[in-house]
């Protein structure tokens, strides 16, 4: 190799991700005073309740600031042990089964980084957030995409699933609700996903960070408690603190395993990546799965009211088909190519783009996966005036050229 070469490494095929991008700009933009509405984030805009607040006080003010044990603090794995069984039912789930991440995203990576190995195949719904495939390809894994359609609900259809599978198939990733979509899948769905692990021998990898936002009738079940206990040691359950306590700056999520091979593995990561969670983020999660809940409620029948202001002004525009979601907080919309040549645009990347010169956030579909690149996705985790008023100004870009080039304003 020459010595200017770069040998190849495995970062140089990860994205730093589309979002990011579109994210830092519109923050520059903001910063700069110009007018922005952040539709293309996941950041709930609320406020940590008091007594989660209250709790960091009280433990900085205890000295509680020292290296903590690698897993978690006792309490919490203890109290996430309880919360798995009681509302996740997740049975016979102990202390012993909880591992405390770097928020949800570290929880991919370490149960990526302890299962997989070069060459594994991981199934995973496309579209699908994006650091889930990120995750898997930093772990030597490859992922198999199962196609969603928006004639399903958006679905994970389990005999897609299955026919995806290969000798080299280790795994079958799901979440729901679902992000990018706003999916919830049915208890007969996930029994059919759980049924076909089981006969083929498979993990289960369950992502559940937006448990708690979703939306009447539906209800959020984990497949982990679906399964039969012999079943129950292939399972991994993830789940974070930052769309249910809105601490997404916290950096706290959670694995649920009763795998004794991951038992060993995972602590091995978690020492050589963060050596422990923020200690003070944990006092606060402790305080969060505790305390009282009644802000879970009042933050969902929020999103209510800013998920239909923005469905019903996508509805309106000619070629855009918005899903309304089930849980989470985003509108997916497919969009009809006819869209891109009313408005000047190449495809649903162009248009993101010309959205974001204008300052309204959004994260095209080819930031999710290879099957949805006539989509684009809306958040709707900003305060609700900006998500109503930001509605409304992309009622106007999508329907008139000039405001979405700039032209004339929004």
């Amino acid at each position: 190799m020459p010595p200017s070469a770069v040998a190849p490494h495995p970062l140089d095929d990860i994205s730093l991700g589309l979002i990011v991008v579109i994210r830092e700009r519109l923050l520059k933009a903001q910063a700069a005073g110009k007018k922005v509405y952040r539709l293309e984030s996941g950041d709930p805009n609320f406020s940590v309740a008091p007594h989660i607040l209250e709790a960091v006080d009280k433990a900085g003010a205890a000295g509680k600031t020292h290296y903590i044990p690698n897993s978690g603090i006792p309490e919490l794995r203890k109290a996430l042990a309880e919360k798995a069984v009681r509302k996740n039912g997740l049975a016979g789930v102990t202390d012993e089964d909880i591992f405390l991440t770097n928020g949800a995203m570290h929880a991919l990576y370490v149960a990526f980084g302890a299962l997989l190995s070069p060459g594994d195949e991981v199934i995973l719904p496309d579209p699908m957030w994006t650091e889930v495939g990120e995750n898997i390809r930093l772990a030597g894994g490859v992922t198999v995409g199962v196609p969603l359609k928006a004639a399903n609900d958006f679905e994970y259809d389990p005999a897609e699933i299955e026919a995806a599978i290969t000798p080299r198939t280790v795994a079958i990733f799901l979440n729901t609700p679902q992000n990018p979509t706003g999916a919830v899948l049915s208890e007969q769905t996930l029994r059919e996903i759980a049924d076909i692990a089981r006969r083929h021998d498979l993990w289960l990898v369950s992502d559940e960070a937006y448990e708690d936002v979703i939306y009447e009738p539906h209800k959020h079940q984990s497949i982990g408690s679906l399964v039969p206990l012999e079943q129950s040691e292939k399972v991994i359950s993830i789940f974070s603190f930052s769309k249910s306590y809105a601490m997404p700056g916290l950096r706290t999520g959670y694995i649920v395993t009763k795998s004794p091979l991951l038992r060993d593995r995972i602590p091995k990561l978690l020492r050589c990546t963060i050596n422990g969670v923020n200690s003070l983020a944990q006092w606060a999660a402790l305080a969060a799965v505790t305390g009282d809940q009644s802000q879970l409620a009042q933050m969902v029948s929020e999103y209510v009211e800013r998920r239909d202001a923005l469905v019903s002004a996508l509805s309106t525009i000619d070629g855009v088909r918005p899903f309304t979601p089930r849980g989470a907080f985003y509108v997916w919309a497919d969009l009809d190519p006819a869209i891109y040549e009313r408005l000047g645009v190449t495809d649903a990347a162009d248009l993101s783009d010309k959205l974001a010169a204008i300052g309204i956030g959004s994260a095209p579909g080819v930031a999710f996966g290879t099957t949805c690149d006539d989509a684009i996705r809306f958040a709707y985790s900003c305060a609700t005036p900006m998500v109503k008023e930001g509605a409304e100004a992309l009622k106007k870009a999508l329907t008139d050229p000039d405001v979405l080039h700039g032209r004339k304003s929004a």
